[in-house]
């Protein structure tokens, strides 16, 4: 299984992500920032990272920007999860760097599909 970096400053939208996360067998750590997110990539290295896009400090498109140009972490995948659904907002993602996006309320099957897609295929 995998190991699946949340970076969301919401504690009940992370809870809820670790929850569907490691009922399917996923481990989860969880980042409460932008700066707290990359320092905790560079250290646990996860196989895939979900991103809020709302946050103090940094946002999500300025931490993903980072993370996808860092030689230590361009290799890991950021799927944007966003309450933002504008095709400009996932445009601006993909252009900072993120492979994949979710709105918010995310579901179980479509979270798993995605982990399943960037994660378990290309391992």
């Amino acid at each position: 299984m995998a190991h699946i970096l949340i970076i969301d400053d919401s504690q009940v939208e992370a809870r809820m992500l670790k929850g569907m996360l490691e009922h399917a067998g996923h481990t989860v750590s969880h980042a409460t920032n932008g700066y707290e997110g990359i320092e905790i990539a560079k250290v646990e290295n996860p196989d895939l990272i979900l991103m809020d896009v709302v946050m103090p400090l940094i946002n999500g498109f300025q931490a993903t920007r980072e993370l996808s140009r860092a030689p230590e972490t361009q290799h890991i995948p950021i799927v944007v999860c966003s309450s933002k659904d504008s095709d400009t907002d996932f445009l601006w993602a993909k252009r900072q760097g993120a492979r994949g996006y979710l709105i918010k309320p995310i579901r179980a099957p479509e979270l798993l599909t995605l982990v399943k897609r960037f994660v378990l295929e290309q391992g």
